[in-house]
């Protein structure tokens, strides 16, 4: 099976941008919370990326706070990674919340309530 260049380059962006985040986090103190990239999509020219993340660990306003200061960065890491990557372009970034974790937990509790009530409902029977 063929891999395409830029699934190769997501994987490494991927990777790579994870890295310099965890160096962020050190460098900037406002930068809370586990933050994890889940998924890169760079564009076939690779000229932009999109770089989807997910903030746990924080409330609302956290979250929405350390993502304005990802974004308020995005041209730091941008040359970060043109540092480590050696290539003759690194796409212009931007940051998108990946809100697929969140849901995924929202659905989780959602599936035990029905289970507590349905075994609930058993036992009254």
């Amino acid at each position: 099976m063929k891999v395409s260049r830029t699934s190769r380059l997501n994987g490494e962006y991927q990777k790579e941008i994870s890295a310099i985040l965890r160096r962020l986090k050190d460098r900037n103190p406002e930068i809370k919370g586990l933050i994890s990239v889940t998924e890169t999509d760079v564009a076939p020219d690779l000229k932009t990326a999109y770089v989807y993340v997910s903030i746990y660990g924080l409330d609302e306003a956290g979250t929405k706070r350390v993502f304005a200061l990802l974004q308020e960065n995005a041209g730091y890491i941008r040359h970060e990674l043109s540092q480590v990557m050696r290539m003759r372009t690194v796409p212009a970034l931007t940051f998108r919340m990946d809100g697929s974790m969140t849901y995924g937990a929202k659905m989780d509790e959602l599936f035990k309530r029905i289970q507590t009530t349905s075994s609930e409902n058993k036992d009254e029977d």
